[in-house]
Parts: C-alpha cells; sequence; structure tokens
C-alpha cells in the first residue's frame, strides 16, 4: 500500500485551480457532446486525446475522465426528450424517461436522472479508490507466466462477451493482434509487416487509430444515412424541460433500486469486454423482473431510470479497476485512456502504483472533483443541453471530421497520421458494416505489445518447455477459466445467432 503521505501528496495535486477549471470544461464537454444524438461520449474522448498533448498527465487524464463523466449525464438528455439516446449507454433509460417527458414530466425525469447518475458514479469511484491498490499489489506477484494466462482469459471475455458472434468477436481479436505486430519484434528488433516504410517501424499510433475506428468512422455512417434519408433529426420533436424539482423523499423512495444498480454496474465494470449500455440494460431487466408491479415499467416510472442510470454510471469508476491494477482496459473509454497514458509516457499497471502512487492518487482526488462538478453543470444547464439537442447533423458532423483531423495532424506532426485515420476509419466502417466487433480489435491491438513481451520472457524463462506452466497453479487457473468460459458462451452465441436469423 502506498505511504499516507503519498495519498494526500496525491489529492493535494488535484486540487489545483488549473485542474480544477479543466475538470469543469471536461464535464461540460463530455455532457453537451453526448446529449446529441449521433455523437456520444467514446467519440468526444477519442477527438479530445490529440489537444491534451501539451498538457500535465495529471490535468490531461482528468480532464478526459471528466468527458466521460459527463458523457454519462448528457446522454440520458436526449435519451428523455427525443427518444433517442445520446450515448449507448442511456438506451434503457428510454424506456421510462421519454414517458414521462410525454406526461410533461421532462425536466422531472432529467433531475432523476442526473441525481441517480451522480450517485452510481461516486459510489463506483469509492470502490476503485478502495481496492485498487491491494489488487496492485497482488497483480506484482504475477510472473511472466502468469500474465500470458491472463490476457488468454481476457482476450476470451472480450470475444464472446462483445457482439453477437463468438467466432466474428476471435476473427476481431485475431486481427487486433496482426495489426498490433505490425513494427518491430520486442524479441530479437527484426521489423514486422512495414514494407521498408519507416513510417512502420514503431507500429500503428494508437491515436490514429482509435480517432479513426471510434470517430470518423461514426461520422461516415452517419452521414450515408443522412444521404439516404433515413436519419436526419428534422423529424423529432423536442419536448420542452419545465422546471420541476425533485425531492429527497422522492429519491429515497427508489434507494433499494439505485444501490442493487450500483453493485450491478460497478461489477459489470470491473469486467473487461462488458459496458456502460450492458450495466444499464441488465439492471433495468433485474428491477422489472423483482418488482411487484412490472407493468408499472415502461409507462414513466422513476424506478426505470433510477435503474439504468445508476448502473451505467458505476461502471465509468470501474472500468479503471482492470485498466489502473492489471493495465487491461474494460472497454472502449478506458482503451483510450491507455492511448492518453501512453501519450505522457505512462504506462499502465501494477507498476503504475509503485511508481508513481502520486500520480495515481492525485487521479482519484480529480474524480471526485469531477463528479461534484458534474451535479452542478447538470443542475445549471440541464434546460440548455435541451436546446443543443436540436442542432442540424448537416453542421455537427462536418464541424466534428474538421476537428478530428485537425487534432489528428497536431498529435503526429505529420499527414501520415492523417493517412492512418482515414485508413482506420474506413476499416472500422467495414467491421461495423459486416458485424464484427471492432471493441475486441482495439483491445487486442493494444495489448498485443504487452503479451508479445510476456511471451518472449516465459519462453526464455521455460527455455521453450511449455511443462513449465503446470508448475503455475495461477496460470493453470486462469487459462481453465477461458477454457470454462468458452464452452459456457459458445452455445449462447449460437442460440443467439440462430435467434437473430
Amino acid at each position: 500500500m502506498p505511504d499516507l503521505s503519498v495519498v494526500l501528496a496525491g489529492f493535494l495535486d488535484a486540487l489545483t485551480i488549473t485542474n480544477f477549471l479543466y475538470i469543469l470544461l471536461g464535464v461540460t464537454l463530455g455532457q453537451v457532446i453526448a446529449a446529441i444524438p449521433g455523437l456520444g461520449t467514446v467519440m468526444a474522448l477519442a477527438v479530445a486525446i490529440p489537444f491534451t498533448i501539451s498538457l500535465d498527465t495529471l490535468t490531461a487524464v482528468a480532464f478526459l475522465i471528466s468527458i466521460s463523466k459527463g458523457g454519462t449525464v448528457g446522454g440520458a438528455v436526449s435519451a428523455i426528450l427525443l427518444n433517442t439516446p445520446g450515448s449507448a449507454e442511456a438506451a434503457a433509460t428510454t424506456f421510462d424517461g421519454h414517458p414521462m417527458a410525454k406526461k410533461g414530466q421532462a425536466g422531472k425525469a432529467m433531475k432523476y436522472s442526473l441525481y441517480y447518475s451522480i450517485f452510481g458514479d461516486v459510489g463506483s469511484d469509492i470502490v476503485l479508490i478502495l481496492v485498487a491498490a491491494p489488487l496492485a499489489m497482488v497483480a506484482l506477484k504475477m510472473g511472466p507466466i502468469e500474465i500470458c494466462a491472463l490476457m488468454v482469459l481476457a482476450f476470451t471475455v472480450i470475444s464472446g462477451l462483445v457482439g453477437d458472434s463468438l467466432i466474428k468477436g476471435v476473427i476481431s481479436v485475431g486481427l487486433g493482434f496482426l495489426i498490433g505486430a505490425i513494427g518491430l519484434d520486442p524479441g530479437y528488433g527484426t521489423p514486422r509487416f512495414t514494407f521498408n516504410s519507416y513510417e512502420l517501424y514503431d507500429g500503428i499510433p494508437l491515436g490514429p487509430l482509435a480517432l479513426g475506428m471510434l470517430a470518423v468512422s461514426v461520422i461516415i455512417r452517419e452521414i450515408a444515412q443522412m444521404n439516404r434519408g433515413s436519419s436526419g433529426g428534422s423529424t423529432l420533436t423536442v419536448l420542452q424541460a419545465k422546471s420541476q424539482s425533485v425531492t429527497l423523499k422522492e429519491l429515497l423512495a427508489n434507494r433499494v433500486v439505485a444501490f442493487r444498480a450500483f453493485v450491478i454496474g460497478t461489477i459489470i465494470g470491473a469486467i473487461p469486454g462488458l459496458g456502460s449500455s450492458t450495466a444499464g440494460m441488465i439492471s433495468y431487466s433485474v428491477t422489472k423482473q423483482s418488482a411487484k408491479d412490472p407493468e408499472a415499467f415502461g409507462t414513466g416510472d422513476p424506478r426505470g431510470i433510477a435503474a439504468s442510470e445508476t448502473a451505467n454510471s458505476a461502471v465509468v469508476g470501474a472500468n479503471l479497476i482492470p485498466l489502473l491494477t492489471l493495465g487491461i482496459p474494460g472497454n472502449i473509454g478506458a482503451a483510450l485512456l491507455v492511448g492518453a497514458f501512453v501519450l505522457h509516457g505512462v504506462q499502465p499497471g501494477p507498476l503504475l502504483f509503485e511508481n508513481q502512487g502520486q500520480l495515481v492518487y492525485g487521479l482519484f482526488g480529480a474524480m471526485l472533483m469531477a463528479n461534484v462538478a458534474n451535479l452542478g453543470v447538470g443542475q445549471v444547464c440541464m434546460r440548455l443541453w435541451a436546446k443543443v439537442v436540436t442542432a442540424p447533423s448537416t453542421v455537427v458532423y462536418p464541424c466534428a471530421l474538421i476537428i478530428c483531423t485537425t487534432g489528428m495532424y497536431l498529435i503526429t506532426g505529420s499527414p501520415m497520421g492523417v493517412v492512418f485515420m482515414v485508413g482506420a476509419a474506413f476499416w472500422g466502417y467495414l467491421m461495423t458494416s459486416f458485424g464484427y466487433p471492432f471493441i475486441a480489435f482495439i483491445v487486442a491491438f493494444i495489448l498485443t505489445p504487452q503479451l508479445e513481451a510476456s511471451i518472449v520472457q516465459a519462453v526464455r524463462i521455460s527455455g521453450g518447455d511449455w511443462t513449465i506452466v503446470l508448475r503455475h497453479p495461477i496460470a493453470l487457473a486462469l487459462l481453465a477459466m477461458s477454457g470454462l468460459m468458452i464452452f459456457y458462451l459458445l452455445p449462447r452465441k449460437r442460440k443467439a445467432e440462430a435467434a437473430a436469423a
């Protein structure tokens, strides 16, 4: 465990005017961008990363996490007003949020979403602060063989849980390995797949790849839908958000629902491969099934909003547990944070607590500050976001594309960065079109260097004798869990594919 002096120094580092202003800016951007249908938190993060290169490490990561936190609040605005979630995690909020708005209680529904979202977020942050350091100490005891087995388990979980097909998930992971292997071999230093291009000796940069697949590809898809006339936003009618208050008594009436949703969201957030939208859906389903009057759900019941918003916000802090303790991103947002850490010369993982404990606890302090800012901005600006959701797509998407291109040129300082971004955008568009989960691809791409390094170390330690695994019980247990996961998920995926057909 870090010394108390390190913990206090980290929290004091977060309490600066500069950090607070960037946290406030991040929360505001997250809320307003997530409120616009078609954009979302992931796009906001991908676009913002290049502009943090000149910032201090703590300020940059705090700014990005604040965007993520703000996005969980902003996504509910359009879900309630337009029945169209601004970000995927707010999908379950539409079930009762929009019916409540149709009853003339749009303002009340948005207040419910704000308060329960903050509750879930704060709770998961506290869990992260309490468990991260002990888990990191356990992870430090793991050698290369255990790390290899852990990576296998992570990829198995991600391949099986993301998307509708286990086979497509495995293929996406394999493609991520292939692209991640471009560059110099970590064992012998020989170039691979570089085609005699010196730009590829360091591999494909994460920034252009993430920005292209997560932001530009979405913009291309939305523009294509606009051209086909299937999406433009012109047919949506905004319900005006009247000033309506929510009392403490009304909030506490759903305390059991909110606490259960917090537990569900925290557990799901800590499992790599799942995400906020999954947490919201599962929590809503569990709450409805356990209610004495399930028929009330879908008619504007506050319990539906509490179940969805608390759970999807609880993921924000919990998905940093595997990232900070093991170096494994839990979802796309965490994967983008890996890029931000690497951009500033910091490698996430168990050694982060040992080598840069003050930075980690500074980050924890910034996360708590972001929750306060999130509540304040939501209280003041919620009615303003209700007007922002009507912004025309013909203006929003071209502006976003210009920002992406400018940011990528700034971060790479070369036109090749823009070329990589455009190539990744079309690659992401094709993967999405054919149903291949790009989250599995990106996570595999990010973890490939660490997996290769662990394999090289394990081979050198064992002298090529694979039976050494039998003398490492932790590695055996992790590999056994991977096998059980395959046997558990494969039949379920086949049933899902058959039902979809």
